[in-house]
């Protein structure tokens, strides 16, 4: 993690020195990454550091322009996240969203108190100020507000920019320092003018110019690899997803047959997965894959296992070992390659704790296997490539080096499988049961040419039985929940309003195809405050 002291920040991107950067600061926002991609999307590279990031650092990033984030506490708080205010100094245009607005204006000398009436969701914002900042941004335009405070002194130089009817300072600037704050979320996407905003303040205030390209990324990463490989063997481990598979290609383009894909069967795939895969990389792609049946063994290693985490925790654990024997077995090796993405390093990594005080900015929601479970004493080196994207530059990486579009497009599945979507205990009856209904629900979205419409649709099973009746019968059987949401990132999402004619589809075939189902229920829960996943 950055911590006050001067040490070197380490920059995992190769090339990152040589590359226009926007860097946020994040103060525990659940919209930290949002902003990032929002930036992303100008063809702008950005990162997000922590909070503690001190001015000399981000001296040796050079960034354009830096963002202070929102987050869950109130600048007066006691023990509230501060940033170094050396930062104030630097020259570089800053941008406070939110809570990052209430501490520029702490810092430098206004002041913020409890509001006597918050403002949460949809405001329209009223302009008074249309240049700069908030060119080409529509008087009456929608942003969304979630705050509780309000500023009522601004410090010397800053002027209002713009007011809503319950904020009187919902944007501010100092122009000649090329300080802003705005009180509400551009990033999110409730917020309509709020990407014409993050634009002006990306391209007309920092001075930005749109480097950060598919081709260029592609053509940057090919180059250091081959740099970092030479000619060195890399393993892989091959799950069939749009990261994995990307990796694989953009690898096997780089280096060729220095290349080794192993894929691990751990029985949690989906139904017909593991033979596609198998039958498009060999056949199709002329990529090898060698191929390891492991099921009995991960079933085994969750056996009697009901708490999520430590599902995962063992998961990843057997997975290490199968994919050390194999490694053995097929090596030595020198690197071994992961995709790892963006997200699963800021969601899984405890950048966020003080190592002294223990206090934890960012809630952690999940492990992820792949990012931090490796052993102490792995004898590999690691080359991660696309450790630095978003799922969505992924699938654009993935589409421009040649990957087919039923995996580029494939719908995002979790690594450890179907083993999260049954809830409880794991049994091969279980199973199997879950992956004959989850069979279902992708045949018929398919079969509908629907199968784009949701960021992802499966179905989860429930530990517990219920009564019904079937053939003037009387069953005791499982229920399925049906999962089908969407989103444009993940880290927001809302259930999709599927038709009727759809969900009675998939419910009638799930109960008559699938033996020990009697009945099928639609989770109309959003994100937040619920996950995709179930576990």
């Amino acid at each position: 993690m950055t911590t006050q002291t001067e040490a070197p920040l380490q920059i995992e991107t190769l090339g990152l020195l040589n590359r226009q950067m926007i860097v946020i600061l994040d103060f525990g926002s659940q919209y930290s990454e949002l902003i990032a991609r929002r930036i992303r999307e100008t063809q702008v590279y950005s990162e997000v550091l922590s909070y503690r990031t001190t001015p000399t650092q981000l001296q040796q990033l050079n960034p354009k322009g830096i963002i202070l984030s929102g987050g869950p506490n109130s600048v007066y708080d006691l023990g509230a996240p501060h940033c170094d205010p050396g930062i104030w100094q630097l020259g570089i245009p800053v941008l406070g969203v939110c809570y990052g607005m209430q501490l520029m204006v702490t810092q430098l000398g206004g002041e913020v108190i409890k509001a006597e009436r918050g403002e949460y969701g949809k405001a329209s914002l009223l302009i008074d100020d249309p240049t700069d900042l908030l060119t080409n941004v529509e008087q009456g335009t929608t942003m969304w507000m979630s705050h509780a405070d309000a500023c009522t002194k601004l410090p010397d130089g800053f002027e209002v920019l713009a007011h809503t009817e319950n904020t009187p300072c919902a944007a501010i600037a100092h122009h000649e320092k090329k300080l802003y704050g705005v009180q509400f979320h551009p990033e999110v996407v409730h917020s309509v003018g709020g990407l014409a905003l993050i634009r002006n303040f990306v391209y007309h205030i920092c001075d930005c110019e749109p480097t950060w390209t598919t081709a260029a990324f592609v053509e940057e990463s090919l180059r250091e690899i081959r740099a970092k490989l030479g000619d060195k063997r890399v393993l892989l481990a091959l799950s069939g997803g749009v990261d994995s598979s990307t990796l694989a290609f953009l690898l096997h383009k780089a280096i060729g047959d220095q290349l080794t894909c192993v894929f691990i069967d751990q029985g949690f795939m989906r139904k017909l997965e593991p033979e596609r895969l198998l039958k498009l990389f060999s056949e199709q792609f002329h990529i090898p894959v060698e191929y390891v049946d492991a099921r009995d063994r991960f079933l085994a290693a969750i056996s009697g296992v009901t708490d999520p985490e430590e599902k995962r925790r063992r998961i990843g654990h057997e997975f290490i070992l199968v994919f050390e024997e194999a490694s053995k077995r097929l090596g030595p090796f020198d690197y071994l390659a992961q995709g790892t993405l963006y997200p699963d390093v800021i969601e899984s990594a405890d950048t966020n704790v003080d190592p002294v005080t223990g206090e934890r900015v960012a809630v952690k929601i999940k492990s992820h296997h792949n990012v931090g479970g490796l052993p102490k004493d792995l004898r590999f080196k690691l080359v991660e490539p696309l450790r630095k994207l978003f799922k969505d530059e992924v699938r654009k990486v993935g589409r421009s080096i040649g990957l087919p579009e039923e995996i580029v497009q494939r719908q995002p599945f979790p690594g450890p499988g179907l083993a999260i979507r049954i809830i409880g205990e794991v049994t091969l009856e279980r199973l199997e049961i879950l992956r004959e209904a989850d069979f279902i629900v992708r045949q018929e979205i398919n079969r509908r040419g629907i199968y784009q419409d949701f960021w992802q649709a499966f179905a989860v099973l429930l530990p517990i039985r219920s009564v019904g009746v079937m053939g003037d019968q009387r069953t005791y059987a499982y229920p399925i929940v049906l999962r089908l949401v969407s989103s444009e990132d993940g880290m927001t999402a809302d259930w999709s309003r599927v038709p009727y004619d759809v969900l009675e589809g998939i419910s009638n075939r799930i109960v008559n195809e699938v033996q020990g189902v009697n009945r099928v229920v639609y989770d109309i829960t959003s994100k937040p405050p619920g996950t995709i996943e179930w576990e």
